[in-house]
């Protein structure tokens, strides 16, 4: 049975919204930490300007740290061409572009249009073929489902976005509702649809839990195929630029509910639940959600890979 990855973003899309500032040692006892309890892949940082988000000033030790664990395959965000050059050049595996299926999102968060973004995906393309051929490169459409600032997004848009994206040769187009829009029939069509459109390069699902329907989502999208989820320890996280966007569906809730469903991530939940003793050491104070930390595992509780 192929398992089911789940990507850890706490430690860039978490801390982008946390005014106090993680140190580099904690963001990497947390990011180990992580990796220990069997999270593949993590999303370590953000490469954007120190003014905007100083919590990200670090993004390259952050990196260089983190390639230092063995197996873990360590992703970067970059808005732009030049965050993308600093993310390769650190040596990131996959680096994600942030690109907005609402005009006015994407104004707001990285001040471009949709003309201004494509002609930024295409440099960014061509740079990654011509001097770093082994870097994974995503586009994450935000706001698929649906914007605060421009209200709901037509399918069709998101799709003709996806498709363009394709085309200028990012690997993986995957979707975000950013703003907690997504029902469960939505995502479902919505992500067959991609499929029908981009084939295998359809990439994984970025729920945020707004009004509280990220573990449906979940679950709506497995029905569609998609074998691939970010989450965040903790349930930190939102976007600075998308008003009401609060925290990502929570790591350990979500490998709960997938091992609950006899699907393998290849985590072990009890060292995932230790790690949240490592983030709270650097974030002091710092309210943590998740409704499996506070209850515990169920007596019985068997992992997918046992049970198989």
């Amino acid at each position: 049975m192929p398992q089911i990855l789940v990507s850890e973003v706490g430690p860039r899309d978490g801390l982008q919204s946390i005014a106090a500032i993680m140190s580099t040692p904690a963001k990497l006892r947390w990011i180990a930490a992580l990796a220990a309890a069997g999270l593949r892949e993590i999303e370590v940082c953000s490469f954007v300007p120190p003014t905007l988000l100083p919590q990200m000033a670090d993004a390259a030790d952050v990196v260089a740290g983190a390639r230092q664990l063995p197996g873990l395959a360590v992703a970067a965000l970059a808005p732009n061409l030049r965050g993308a050059r600093a993310a390769f050049l650190a040596g990131a595996a996959k680096v994600t572009l942030p690109v907005s299926v609402s005009e006015a999102h994407s104004l707001a968060n990285v001040r471009k249009t949709h003309a201004q973004m494509r002609d930024e995906v295409a440099a960014v393309v061509a740079l990654r073929n011509a001097q770093f051929p082994d870097v994974k490169l995503e586009a994450g459409l935000s706001t698929a489902f649906g914007c605060t600032l421009a209200g709901q997004v037509p399918q069709a848009d998101t799709l003709r976005l996806a498709v363009t994206m394709a085309q200028l040769g990012v690997d993986e187009v995957g979707l975000s509702d950013t703003t907690g829009y997504a029902n469960p029939a939505q995502v479902k069509r919505l992500f067959k649809a991609l499929r029908a459109e981009l084939g295998e390069r359809a990439g994984g699902a970025h729920f945020h839990n707004t009004r509280g329907q990220g573990l449906a989502n979940v679950v709506a999208a497995l029905e569609a195929d998609v074998d691939t989820f970010d989450a965040s320890q903790g349930g930190l996280g939102g976007c600075p630029y998308a008003p009401g966007a609060t925290g990502n569906i929570v790591t350990e809730d979500l490998v709960f509910l997938l091992e609950s469903m006899g699907l393998d991530t290849g985590i072990d939940m009890n060292g995932l639940l230790a790690a949240r003793d490592a983030l709270q050491e650097g974030l002091p104070g710092e309210p943590l959600y998740g409704h499996v930390p506070d209850a515990g595992l169920p007596k019985g509780f068997t992992y997918a890979r046992e049970a198989a």
